[in-house]
């Protein structure tokens, strides 16, 4: 029985086989899921990570039940780890969205069922198999690849460091100084790039950053939960994709945004919406990602 709770989860090896697979499968209804429940516990908003997983379970002949953390013993004081145990006699797998990694993991590590982390503040390892997919839908061979993230040093930036670099992909993250990514997500990529022959860099010069990227990649400048903070946008201006920023790029460099996008903040308009732009077809291939994973974690799970 494993967990997913962060890329390092999964070998290099299992991250290309399931990526090579959810291209491969695309559009499956099967019922190999069949008689298995999917718990969804979320404390934060969700459109694609709720939506897909619901979706894709359906599809692979499950049965999901949402679950608000609101509206659990959990917010009457009911333990972390007393949830998980008692949810683990229903469920057959569970998606958590929350704010706390270590709260994911006291979850996890007190559930006798997989664990899939569909957010928190520190991760977001399904959007970075989603990432990773659609990067191999343009390039058969992820070892020549140059991937680019512009921003603030979020979740998001640090998973999709963590999932290139263990596939031998260049990527480079690129924030402001006072954005940048947390140390351990630092050394956690480097790390990872070493053992793969990889690269993972980290830089404050945009210009710099761009040249010979494959893929420009973005996210929004505040985060949920966060106020919009005006000495932050500022930062954060010159890390913007749009035009000028696309233009130092080659014509095949390709455009990408986990969503929800804030035209005119991170990435502008034209952009977004531009033929450059594959943010839509990264956004669909969450569902067929995590099918991949739902079928490696909780088929067979006590296996």
């Amino acid at each position: 029985m494993r967990h997913f709770l962060k890329t390092t989860d999964l070998s290099a090896r299992e991250i290309i086989e399931l990526v090579q697979d959810a291209i491969a499968n695309k559009g499956e209804h099967s019922n190999i899921l069949a008689g298995k429940s999917l718990g969804m516990i979320f404390a934060k908003p969700s459109t694609r990570t709720r939506v897909s997983f619901t979706v894709g379970a359906y599809e692979l002949g499950g049965h999901v039940m949402f679950i608000s953390e609101r509206e659990m013993q959990l917010g009457r004081g009911e333990t972390i780890e007393d949830t998980a145990r008692v949810l683990s006699a229903y469920l057959d797998g569970v998606v958590i969205r929350t704010y706390s990694q270590d709260d994911l993991e006291r979850f996890a590590a007190a559930a006798t069922i997989p664990v899939i982390n569909g957010l928190t503040d520190e991760r977001h390892p399904c959007q970075a198999l989603a990432d990773l997919m659609t990067i191999r839908e343009y390039h058969d061979d992820l070892t020549k690849v140059k991937v680019v993230y512009l921003g603030d040093g979020n979740n998001v930036s640090t998973s999709l460091a963590s999932v290139c670099a263990a596939v031998g992909a260049h990527v480079v993250v690129c924030t402001p100084p006072d954005l940048a990514s947390p140390e351990w997500a630092v050394r956690e990529a480097i790390g990872l790039a070493a053992a793969s022959g990889g690269v993972a860099e980290y830089t404050t010069d945009p210009a710099t950053a761009v040249r010979g990227a494959d893929f420009l990649y973005t996210d929004v400048w505040f985060s949920m939960g966060q106020q919009k903070n005006p000495l932050k946008s500022r930062q954060l201006e010159p890390y913007r994709i749009d035009e000028a920023m696309l233009a130092q790029t080659s014509p095949e460099c390709r455009v990408m945004h986990c969503l929800p996008a804030h035209r005119g903040e991170e990435i502008s308009a034209a952009v977004l919406d531009g033929p450059r732009s594959i943010v839509y077809q990264q956004a669909e291939n969450r569902l067929h990602a995590q099918k991949e994973l739902m079928k490696r974690l909780m088929v067979d799970a006590q296996a």
